[in-house]
């Protein structure tokens, strides 16, 4: 019965209401020429994200050999992608 949780209702409409409006994803991938910190700060510039955000996502892209590191429209994905590859990182956009 819908009334006994109206909640979880909630909680659908609104991931699906967020895959609409960010579409698209950036993708870092795994390389083993750059450091950990050349890619974090890279990221922090890239995706204005915190330190502890940035580490999180370059160990993801290490251990599972890739990692979303932003989702948004897609200029602004571009742009997230052109300064992450200004080192030669590579990147990928999906839907």
């Amino acid at each position: 019965m819908l009334e006994k949780n109206p909640n979880e209702v909630v909680e659908e409409i609104i991931e699906d209401t967020t895959s609409v409006i960010h579409p698209y994803k950036v993708l870092l991938f795994n390389d083993d020429i750059h450091s950990f910190e050349e890619v974090i700060n890279q990221l922090i510039k890239a995706v204005k994200c915190t330190f502890e955000e940035a580490r999180d996502y370059a160990f993801e892209a290490h251990v599972k050999g890739k990692a979303v590191v932003f989702n948004g429209d897609l200029s602004v994905c571009l742009k997230v992608t052109s300064i992450l590859e200004e080192i030669a990182l590579h990147t990928q956009i999906i839907t």
